[in-house]
């Protein structure tokens, strides 16, 4: 539940830079810079939490062929 959460805040930032892109308006390129911070940020975020969940034992790597 917590990784969809994160895949939907990081997607949303993505989609806001993407508006920011195609924006005419004169701040656009601060709110692109801002919403890609967010995006990197959500995702080194989303590593390290990977991270630390594996290292604690909660979550077991598996592989794919059995």
């Amino acid at each position: 539940m917590i990784a969809v959460i994160f895949f939907v805040a990081i997607l949303a930032s993505l989609g806001v830079a993407l508006y920011a892109l195609f924006s005419r308006r004169g701040d656009s390129s601060q709110l692109m810079l801002r919403a890609l911070t967010i995006r990197v940020s959500l995702s080194v975020l989303f590593f390290l939490l990977l991270l630390l969940g594996w290292y604690l034992g909660l979550l077991k790597p598996h592989g794919l062929g059995g």
